[in-house]
């Protein structure tokens, strides 16, 4: 008996990719949003206590440096205030999003019961004429159900797109409030008698010695490993084309999983170029080369590949980059097909352990 549930299921793979990937960002989200409004209140807190404070000692200590005391006192009160307003608009920014993203997954969700409920029926309908005398229907069944599944993957990549451009407005409106909380006027040390050009030439030293530190001496690594952060370094700002085309996979698919197996395999792992993160993570435990959530601290090494999300099955397994550099408790990596291009992210254990579930060490 043909398993027409499990046939309909397996074309709904890339759009359970989809889903993760919105699942694991709408997390991030809230998890962000969460934090946010606890800074708020812990700054409000702080500011009720230290107002109190400082009016009680007010009260009791009589001294020419007093005034001075109260003005510094109520100069902090302000930076504290404008610090918890700051916290309450960027919490309500992220809150919008994480509305947003949990609305695309739960319609994506939709997307994918819709479909695999029609590529059943299809299928059902073919195999029923296959076995009454005619074997072709199976085969135009299964074509319809292959057009039908790009016309769902297209509206879930739709909504994948689109909520990363909500993101990113969201990026910008929290960067434009991190600018107007550093020239408030408030927190804003030494005001307008600010040297000209001494923040641009901090930056610009902090920038020289961030390049240094990624591309001065190289740590020693194995020629496989050097050629793996070469390759993938020379790809560095690389931009997808219109409905995901790349360099390394098929149109119209996600393809951070080219990206990472296509490093690997021009630096001479012999890896097929896997298409699902999920296959990587299973490559590896194949070759006793894999590792899980708990041992990421101990055992992630430059070259390797890092799995993100909560499992290697279809979506659990979200996301893959490539480790650059570990230090201490920063993981610096490599993603292809993050924010629609490769770039360069840095995490940090154990904060943002809960988004990767393990890495793979190059063969």
């Amino acid at each position: 008996m043909l398993d027409t549930a499990g046939v309909a299921t397996s074309f709904a793979d890339e759009m359970k990719t989809h889903h993760g990937k919105l699942r694991g960002k709408a997390a991030d989200a809230q998890a962000a949003q969460h934090a946010l409004q606890q800074a708020a209140h812990a700054v409000t807190e702080q500011h009720d206590v230290q107002h109190k404070a400082a009016h009680s000692l007010l009260n009791a200590w009589q001294s020419k440096a007093a005034p001075s005391f109260e003005k510094d006192s109520d100069k902090f009160g302000k930076e504290l205030t404008v610090t918890a307003g700051a916290s309450r608009k960027g919490a309500r920014v992220v809150g919008e999003v994480t509305d947003a993203l949990a609305g695309r997954h739960q319609a994506t969700g939709k997307l994918i019961d819709e479909f695999v409920a029609k590529a059943r029926k299809l299928i059902d309908a073919g195999y029923l004429l296959a076995r009454n005398g005619s074997p072709a229907a199976l085969l135009l069944a299964i074509g319809d159900v292959a057009d039908l599944a790009g016309k769902y993957l297209k509206e879930s990549s739709g909504h994948l797109k689109n909520a990363r451009a909500e993101m990113e407005e969201a990026a910008r409106k929290l960067r434009a409030l991190q600018k107007e909380l550093a020239h408030d006027g408030v927190a804003d040390k030494g005001g307008a008698h600010t040297k000209p050009g001494h923040h641009e030439k901090h930056e610009k030293h902090q920038k020289h010695a961030k390049h240094e530190k990624h591309h001065g001496t190289k740590p020693s690594h194995s020629k496989k490993v050097d050629k793996i952060l070469d390759h993938a370094r020379s790809n560095l700002g690389y931009h997808e084309g219109p409905n995901n085309r790349n360099k390394w996979g098929p149109t119209g698919q996600p393809w951070c999983s080219y990206f990472a197996t296509s490093m690997w395999r021009k630096s001479g792992v012999d890896i097929p170029k896997y298409g699902f993160t999920g296959d990587v993570y299973k490559w590896g435990e194949r070759h006793h080369l894999a590792y899980g959530r708990g041992a990421i601290a101990h055992q992630a090494k430059a070259g390797d590949a890092i799995l993100f999300g909560t499992g290697p099955s279809y979506g659990g397994s979200t996301h893959i980059g490539i480790i650059e550099k570990v230090d201490g408790h920063k993981i610096t990596t490599i993603e292809g097909n993050a924010s629609d291009r490769v770039e360069r992210n840095t995490y940090v254990l154990p904060r943002d352990a809960h988004r990767f579930y393990g890495g793979v060490h190059p063969k």
